[in-house]
């Protein structure tokens, strides 16, 4: 109250304090000003707001814009004692109301292990629910790190079933809407069962909206399938349903987009209505949404969902592109990282999306089918409360995946990426309408018997994974090499530039000068706490995690280098027990700039065997002792490591590395070398 008092009483609408008396941050939470004028270069106007406490009070402040990227970063982030050395006053034109606290200067200390809640607010204004960002006219918040999953208190999470006299609505069928809907400017209701549902899409800033929001839906009755488009502040309301059987009035018709894609229905025999599409918004005219209980709708004969399972032993024989559905149990969950959108126009304007991120993560599901587990890259799906929360040995289901494949490519490439109608289960399959598929009953069967035999134990939570990169440079891209390298002198502007877990691939032409071998029990002790091995029998649990900073020592061998590895389950090091050693590799071009860089072996093919044709491969495995069926111990793989970087050193070849980096947050940096093209590797 007195720094408020202070801030408003001074000309300079400015405070500089010299005894800074240290505060903990409650909460970091994001909008869009929709209002400011934007730069020379036109971006969204993101904004956040900070929750502080000194222990007394609690307040909501605005943080200036040019702080931002502490939260980009995750410096700025909630438990952080910080010291705020200079505050502002600001104002929210569209409310009438005090002064907001800014801070325009801040220093982040360490992060706490608990943090209370319990202070009250000076301001009881900022104590009202639903929670309203201090500027502009939003009436909510988004989520902190994208704008696809619902966050805060306007999201219903359940909405229960309504009784309904459907005698007394006039309802008809999906074909004779389409057959006349061009001479209707009322149009009677309709009764449909919810088959698939969108993420969220979050509109543009400039639309004076208040909820800007959008999904897609796909529903059928008995004659049909149409898209759905559910516009703005329906959304809150009705995203969390499940495939519910709806009543629809009072909605509106209009020519489907042509170039929206529908996917093949369910049923081959349904027809696909795909010349318009059922508008719900709650204007111009509001609609009515009522759901109808099972006990009224079975004289409907409502189409009912059908998934298409398949078993990790077909997947080798899908096409690229089919649509299919998995379960099985988790064997991998990577860490959650960002990737960057692409720019976008608007009003004949670039908008830079340079804070605006796609949410994924890649995991292995395993099934009683084939030895290697299905590899999904697994995007947000506006489902948080699951794929932040989904671990090791998890049940899991996924409906609606496309499948990605190269088999030109060597190492082929084979995986499943998320759909905008995909969907995930992890409270298993009681209610669920897959719960009666053949291949679902014997894979949960298969699971059961593995996890009370204990067999599930080489599980892995955590770290960096990436799928196979083509033998060839020039196959990356269907661009030049030349524009497709990054100069050395400006890979530290790159990885400086990273925002929190955003990961980044990058290509520099150099020299291999130094190599580093790195005994894996060294390499395990200087892991972090967050990502550190953990007991095979814990529900997360992990053989190996991912190490968060390299040591810039030149040496041939020692443990100082913080690298951890990360062994793939598919792998047969990690079937035989055996946890490999980690050599470090470090690149120089022209003698004056150099990298280090961690290069974590996995396997090998068996023509890989040069230390030089490992990397080439982007990856190394011992080769297996003659007779007792042992792998090589660590002493004869760092002898031949010394070995090949002797030969290496001799050499001297120029070559193209592949290094994908990653901001783990506070300043840390992770760069790993995912592969090395040698010149006959290039083209």
């Amino acid at each position: 109250q007195k720094v408020l008092e202070q801030v408003i009483d001074t000309l300079r609408q400015w405070v500089n304090f010299l005894e800074v008396v240290p505060v903990t941050v409650l909460a970091v939470q994001r909008y869009l000003l929709e209002d400011e004028p934007c730069d020379l270069v036109p971006r969204l106007p993101l904004c956040y707001d900070v929750t502080i406490s000194d222990g007394v009070y609690q307040e909501n402040c605005y943080l200036d814009p040019h702080l931002n990227s502490l939260v980009y970063k995750n410096i700025l982030k909630v438990g952080k004692k910080v010291r705020i050395s200079r505050v502002s006053c600001v104002y929210n034109e569209k409310r009438i109301g005090q002064g907001i606290l800014c801070i325009n200067k801040v220093h982040c200390g360490k992060s706490l292990d608990a943090i209370s809640l319990e202070t009250p607010f000076r301001n009881r204004t900022q104590e009202q629910k639903p929670e309203r960002p201090l500027r502009g006219g939003k009436s909510h918040y988004l989520a902190l790190w994208n704008n696809e999953d619902p966050y805060g208190d306007i999201w219903l999470i359940n909405k229960e079933t309504e009784e309904y006299n459907l005698r007394n609505a006039r309802v008809i069928s999906l074909s004779y809407l389409e057959m006349t809907w061009s001479n209707r400017s009322n149009f009677p209701a309709l009764l449909v069962r919810i088959l698939y549902k969108s993420k969220l899409y979050y509109g543009t800033a400039d639309k004076k909206i208040t909820e800007p929001y959008l999904t897609f839906l796909e529903v059928a009755d008995n004659s049909g399938v149409v898209s759905v488009i559910m516009w703005n502040a329906l959304c809150p309301e009705w995203m969390f349903g499940g495939r519910l059987v709806l009543l629809l009035q009072q909605h509106t018709i209009k020519r489907s987009y042509p170039f929206r894609m529908q996917h093949p229905p369910v049923d081959p025999h349904m027809k696909l209505i795909s010349s318009v599409e059922i508008c719900l918004n709650l204007q111009d005219p509001p609609t009515n949404i009522n759901i109808i209980p099972e006990s009224l709708k079975s004289g409907w004969r409502l189409l009912q969902l059908r998934h298409r399972f398949v078993t990790s032993s077909e997947l080798d024989n899908l096409l690229v592109n089919h649509i299919c559905d998995v379960t099985g149990i988790l064997v991998f969950v990577g860490r959650v990282q960002w990737l960057k959108k692409k720019d976008k126009l608007l009003n004949l304007k670039v908008i830079k999306n340079s804070e605006d991120f796609w949410t994924y993560r890649w995991i292995h599901i395993a099934d009683a089918t084939s030895k290697q587990p299905f590899i999904l890259e697994l995007f947000t799906t506006s489902q948080p409360e699951i794929f932040e929360n989904i671990c090791p040995m998890t049940y899991f289901v996924c409906t609606h995946l496309k499948v990605v494949r190269n088999n030109v490519q060597v190492p082929k490439l084979l995986y499943l990426t998320t759909t905008n109608e995909n969907q995930m289960f992890i409270t298993g399959q009681r209610g669920q309408p897959y719960a009666y598929d053949i291949k679902v009953k014997k894979i949960i069967q298969w699971i059961k018997i593995k996890t009370n035999s204990g067999e599930m134990k080489n599980t892995v939570f955590g770290g960096y994974y990436h799928p196979p990169v083509p033998e060839t440079f020039s196959k990356s891209s269907s661009v030049k090499v030349e524009s497709l390298l990054t100069a050395i002198s400006e890979v530290r502007k790159e990885i400086e530039d990273l925002q929190y877990r955003e990961q980044k691939r990058i290509a520099i032409q150099g020299i291999i000068t130094v190599v580093k071998y790195i005994p894996h029990s060294s390499a395990t002790e200087s892991a972090s706490a967050s990502e550190t091995l953990r007991n095979a029998n814990l529900p997360s649990t992990s053989q190996a995690a991912r190490g968060e900073s390299q040591s810039r020592e030149r040496d041939e061998e020692g443990p100082s280098a913080k690298v951890i590895a990360l062994s793939q389950p598919e792998t047969s090091s990690q079937a035989k027990g055996y946890k490999p050693d980690m050599p470090s590799s470090v690149q120089r071009l022209n003698h004056e700039i150099a990298i280090d860089a961690a290069f974590l072996p996995m396997y090998c093919p068996e023509d890989a065997d040069t230390l030089l044709s490992c990397m080439n491969h982007s990856c190394v495995f011992p080769p297996e002792a003659t007779g007792n069926d042992r792998f090589l111990g660590p002493r004869a793989v760092s002898g031949d490591i010394r070995k090949a970087v002797t030969e290496l050193n001799r050499a001297h070849i120029i070559s193209i590395s592949i290094l994908d980096s990653c901001n783990l947050g506070d300043n840390k940096i992770e760069v790993c070398l995912q592969k090395i093209y040698t010149p006959e590797n290039i083209y």
